[in-house]
């Protein structure tokens, strides 16, 4: 029996993360939205192109999680549109450089029948 949408939307939310420790581009193909834009650390630039920047750093190993560990965890589903407010610590590499954070990323996801949920835009702040 499938789930609700907000049960897809948890499991959705942990299969990002798990794909994001694992570097696991094919799922994270699956999980973004080619319209995904991000605003981050360290500056609050936006990043438009999101989605393709992302996957390049995965496939080239510029960015390696060794850490993905979720403190807490809200999500909210109005209709076909959903939020993640994800709390937790990350640790990796960039370009070579570890990095360690406790960060909260807030996610804008969108359901579709094609493709189920797929995070249509992503913030991220230390926490």
């Amino acid at each position: 029996m499938a789930g609700t949408l907000l049960d897809d939307l948890y499991e959705a939310e942990r299969r990002l993360q798990k794909a994001q420790l694992l570097g696991d581009v094919e799922e994270l193909d699956r999980l973004l939205d080619e319209r995904l834009v991000f605003t981050g650390p360290p500056d609050g630039r936006l990043h438009t192109e999101a989605k393709p920047l992302d996957l390049h750093n995965h496939r080239s190993r510029t960015q390696v999680m060794t850490k993905v560990a979720e403190e807490d965890l809200t999500v909210v589903v109005s209709g076909t549109t959903g939020v993640t407010c994800f709390l937790g610590t990350l640790e990796g590499a960039f370009a070579g450089e570890p990095f360690a954070g406790r960060l909260r990323y807030t996610r804008t996801w969108v359901h579709t029948d094609e493709y189920g949920w797929r995070v249509l835009a992503a913030h991220a702040s230390e926490a």
